[in-house]
């Protein structure tokens, strides 16, 4: 499993306000998310009616698939008529044959939690017993 990222970071030509800007990241977004398939969501430079950054996730079985994606989005938000890009990076991540090398995530936080809990009921058993 990978997980492939995106960060873009667009500079919107003519933008005198935020609704301008909503109007271009909204239709980047809503095209990215119907033809490609990936999560995109507005995460920097949030006050900045000229500018925006923007965060790209994919998740596939083969690195050269994200790879692919990401880069289909990066030149469609290349090619954006009120928008220009001027930078983007990417990073894939892999996690090993169908995620097994992943070590922590939600699974150790859930077994970690649980250990709490029943250490929180001992305790609380505890101050019962004394009364």
């Amino acid at each position: 499993m990978f997980v492939g990222v995106l960060r873009l970071r667009l500079d919107i030509v003519g933008a005198r306000s935020l609704k301008d800007k909503r109007s271009v990241v909204r239709s980047l977004k809503e095209r990215a998310q119907s033809r490609m398939r990936v999560s995109i969501a507005e995460v920097g430079v949030l006050d900045d009616p000229r500018r925006a950054t923007l965060g790209v996730a994919v998740v596939s079985n083969s690195a050269a698939m994200c790879d692919r994606v990401l880069a289909d989005v990066a030149a469609m938000a290349g090619s954006l008529p009120h928008a220009v890009l001027t930078d983007r990076a990417t990073e894939i991540v892999p996690f090993g044959e169908g995620g097994a090398g992943v070590e922590g995530g939600i699974e150790q936080a859930l077994d970690r939690g649980d250990e709490d809990l029943g250490a929180a009921s001992d305790r609380f058993e505890d101050a019962e017993d004394d009364e």
